[in-house]
C-alpha cells in the first residue's frame, strides 16, 4: 500500500497543478497556456522573449496568482485539518467546522467589526489589517478549548458529547451573528457577508505570505503523526499500548487544525464541507490509512477549492459568487450521504 501511497500522491499532485494552471489562465482576460508559460519565464529571467500582453502579466501576477496561492493555502488547511480532526475522535463527521473552530472565528470578526470598541479600534491602530485575522483566530482558538473541555471526562474524550457540543457552540454563535446582524449598519453589513459565506476576492501578495506559515506548519508536520493516528483508530488504550502518547497527540493536532482553520477563517471567512467531504472521499476511494489521507487531503482539498473559486468568480460574471454558497452545494449532498451511511453500518 506504501508503494500505492507515493502514487496516489503524485496523482493528486499533478491534478492539483492542472487546476492551478486552468484558474490562472481562465477569467475577464484570458491567457492561454503558452502566454502563462511566457509570463513566467520572462519574469523569473528564464527567456527574454515576451510571447504576451502587458495587461495579460499584470493581471495574471497582480491579481489571478495571488488568488490562485490564497485558494490553494486555504483548501489545503481545511483539508488537512479536517482529516486530522476525524482521525483524532474516530469519527467522519467530526469536521472543523462541526465542532465550532469556524463559527468561532467569524463570531469574534463580526464582533470586531459591528461593535468597534475602543480596544479595537486601538488594536487596529497597532496592527493595522491584521487586527481582523488576529480577532478572528482568538475566536477560534477559544471556541475549539470550550468544546474540547466540555467533551472531556477523566481524561478522556467523548465523542458525541464533543459533537453535540460542536453543534451547541455553532448554534449560539450563529445567533450572536445574527443579533449582530441586526444591529449593523450597511456597511458593516457587507463586511459580515464576506465573513458569512466566505469569499478569495481579498486575495493579495500580503494576504498570502501572512497566510503561508499558518498552513504550512500544519500541512507539513500532521502527516508525521499518522502512524499515531492510524494506532488511535484501534482506540486510545490500545494506541497508548504501541506507545503513542495520546494525550499529547490530542494536543497537537487540536492546536494545528485550530491554527489552519483560525487563520483561513480570518483571511477568507467561513468556507464550509471542504474538512468533511475530503477526508470522507479519499477514504472511500482507496483507504483509510492516514499516512495516505492526511496529506491526500490537503493536496485535494487545495485543488477543490481552487476549482470552486473559479467557478465562483465566472459563473455570473461580472459579479461574483461567495465561494462558500458553492461549497455548501457541494458539501451537503455529501454530508447526507455520509449520514445514511453510517447508520446504515450501524444498524445493517
Amino acid at each position: 500500500m506504501i508503494k500505492n501511497t507515493g502514487y496516489i500522491l503524485l496523482i493528486l499532485t499533478v491534478v492539483l497543478i492542472l487546476t492551478m494552471v486552468i484558474s490562472s489562465c481562465v477569467g475577464a482576460v484570458q491567457i492561454s497556456f503558452s502566454e502563462l508559460i511566457s509570463i513566467i519565464a520572462y519574469h523569473t529571467g528564464l527567456s527574454d522573449h515576451q510571447n504576451f500582453e502587458a495587461q495579460q502579466a499584470a493581471v495574471f501576477l497582480n491579481l489571478r496568482l495571488p488568488r490562485v496561492l490564497l485558494g490553494v493555502l486555504i483548501g489545503a488547511a481545511l483539508g488537512v485539518s479536517g482529516a486530522a480532526i476525524q482521525g483524532l475522535f474516530r469519527n467522519p463527521l467530526a469536521e472543523p467546522g462541526l465542532i465550532g473552530i469556524s463559527s468561532g472565528a467569524t463570531l469574534f470578526a463580526v464582533i470586531m467589526i459591528v461593535l468597534e470598541t475602543k480596544i479595537f479600534k486601538e488594536l487596529t491602530g497597532i496592527i493595522g489589517f491584521y487586527a481582523l485575522s488576529l480577532a478572528s483566530f482568538i475566536g477560534a482558538g477559544l471556541t475549539t478549548m470550550l468544546v474540547y473541555r466540555i467533551a472531556m471526562r477523566n481524561g478522556k474524550t467523548i465523542i458525541t458529547t464533543l459533537l453535540l457540543g460542536g453543534i451547541a457552540i455553532n448554534a449560539l454563535a450563529g445567533a450572536f451573528i445574527g443579533l449582530l446582524t441586526y444591529m449593523a449598519t450597511d456597511a458593516q453589513l457587507r463586511n459580515i457577508t464576506f465573513w458569512s459565506l466566505g469569499s478569495l476576492g481579498g486575495a493579495s501578495w500580503p494576504t498570502v505570505t501572512t497566510l503561508l506559515p499558518f498552513v504550512l506548519i500544519p500541512v507539513f508536520g500532521l502527516p508525521f503523526l499518522a502512524k499515531s493516528l492510524n494506532a488511535l483508530a484501534l482506540g486510545e488504550s490500545q494506541a497508548m499500548h504501541m506507545g503513542v502518547n495520546v494525550k499529547m497527540v490530542k494536543r497537537i493536532i487540536i492546536a494545528m487544525a485550530t491554527m489552519a482553520v483560525g487563520a483561513s477563517v480570518a483571511v477568507a471567512g467561513m468556507i464550509a464541507f471542504i474538512g468533511l467531504i475530503i477526508p470522507h472521499i479519499l477514504r472511500m476511494t482507496f483507504t483509510a490509512d492516514h499516512r495516505l489521507v492526511i496529506p491526500g487531503a490537503a493536496l485535494l482539498g487545495a485543488a477543490l477549492l481552487t476549482m470552486a473559486d473559479l467557478i465562483a468568480r465566472t459563473v455570473v460574471a461580472p459579479a461574483e459568487l461567495p465561494i462558500g454558497i458553492l461549497t455548501a452545494m457541494i458539501g451537503a449532498p455529501v454530508f447526507i450521504y455520509i449520514i445514511i451511511t453510517e447508520r446504515n453500518k450501524n444498524n445493517p
